[in-house]
C-alpha cells in the first residue's frame, strides 16, 4: 500500500503553513520529514492520517494494506497518548475492542505487540509506574496491534533521554527491518531522520514547501556499522546545511513573535 501527499497545500486562518507538498510512501519504505521549526511537519502528518482536512490537495491510499491489517494507517505521538487507569495489556488492547474480533484473536494479537517490544512482563503494569521510555514502547505495541500498513510518527523521541532515544531507535529499525510496514516519520534530529529512513522530505521555512528529496543509499543495516559514521555524518552536515538559514530565521521569527 502507498500514501500519496498530493499537492497537499493547508492555512490556519490567514496563516499559511503548507504548500504544494506532494511526496509518495510506498509500500515498506521509511520517509523522514524535517525542517525547521513551524514549518508544517506535524500538520502534514496530522493530513496523511486523515485527522485534518486540507485546504487544498489530498492525501490519498493507493493500492491493498496487508491481508491482517486492520487499520492501515496507525500513529505513534509524542507524549505516549496513554489510559493513566488502564494496565499496558489494556492499553495494547484498547483499538482492538470494537473491531469484531473474537476475545481469543484480540488476545493473540496483544501477546505478539507485547513480545515485539519487550513488554511480556509488563503486561500487568500502569503506565504510572513506567519510565518515559517503556511509556513510548506501549504506545508502539499499541499501534503494532492493529498491523498497520503505515506508521505515521510524531516526534516519539523528542521527550526522552539520548540513552533511551538510542534503544527505541534500535526497536525502530528491528520492527521496521523485513519491509512488512512503511513509516512516515517526523523529528526535528537529523541523526534520528538518517539512522530510519529511505529518503527524507526537506521541507523549507513556512508556508512548508518540498524543498529537497534525499534518498540514502545504505540500509539500516549497514548504518550502524561503525565505519559508516563518517559517511552518515557527511550526510547530516549536508541535510543541516539545506535548512540552516531557515532555521535561525524561523528561531528569531519565534523569538520575536
Amino acid at each position: 500500500m502507498d500514501l500519496i501527499a498530493d499537492h497537499i497545500s493547508h492555512r490556519f486562518g490567514a496563516l499559511d503553513v503548507l504548500d504544494n507538498v506532494s511526496f509518495t510512501v510506498r509500500s515498506g519504505e521509511v520517509v523522514a520529514i524535517v525542517g525547521p521549526s513551524g514549518c508544517g511537519k506535524s500538520t502534514l502528518l496530522s493530513i496523511l492520517g486523515g485527522l485534518l482536512q486540507p485546504r487544498a490537495g489530498a492525501a490519498e491510499l493507493r493500492g491493498a494494506p496487508p491481508a491482517d491489517s486492520l487499520n492501515p494507517l496507525t500513529f505513534v505521538f509524542q507524549d505516549f497518548a496513554l489510559l493513566p487507569w488502564c494496565t499496558v495489556e489494556a492499553n495494547v488492547e484498547f483499538p482492538l475492542l470494537h473491531t469484531g474480533l473474537a476475545v481469543t484473536d484480540r488476545r493473540a494479537l496483544v501477546d505478539d505487540a507485547l513480545r515485539r517490544t519487550g513488554l511480556t512482563d509488563f503486561r500487568g503494569t500502569y503506565p504510572k509506574q513506567l519510565s518515559g521510555g517503556m511509556r513510548q514502547r506501549v504506545g508502539i505495541a499499541r499501534a503494532l496491534a492493529v498491523k498497520p500498513a503505515i506508521l505515521l510518527m510524531d516526534e516519539p523521541l523528542s521527550a526522552l533521554d539520548s540513552q533511551t532515544r538510542e534503544l527505541l531507535m534500535e526497536d525502530f529499525v528491528r520492527l521496521l527491518a523485513d519491509g512488512a510496514m512503511g513509516a512516515v516519520y517526523v523529528t526535528h534530529n537529523l541523526e534520528e531522520a538518517i539512522r530510519l529512513a529511505d529518503r527524507i522530505v526537506v521541507l523549507s521555512r513556512r508556508p512548508g514547501r518540498v524543498r529537497e528529496v534525499v534518498p540514502i543509499a545504505m540500509t539500516r543495516g549497514e548504518r550502524g556499522a561503525i565505519d559508516a559514521r563518517g559517511k552518515l555524518l557527511a550526510l547530516q552536515n549536508e541535510l543541516w546545511s539545506l535548512i540552516r538559514e531557515e532555521a535561525i530565521d524561523a528561531e528569531r521569527e519565534v523569538q520575536h513573535a
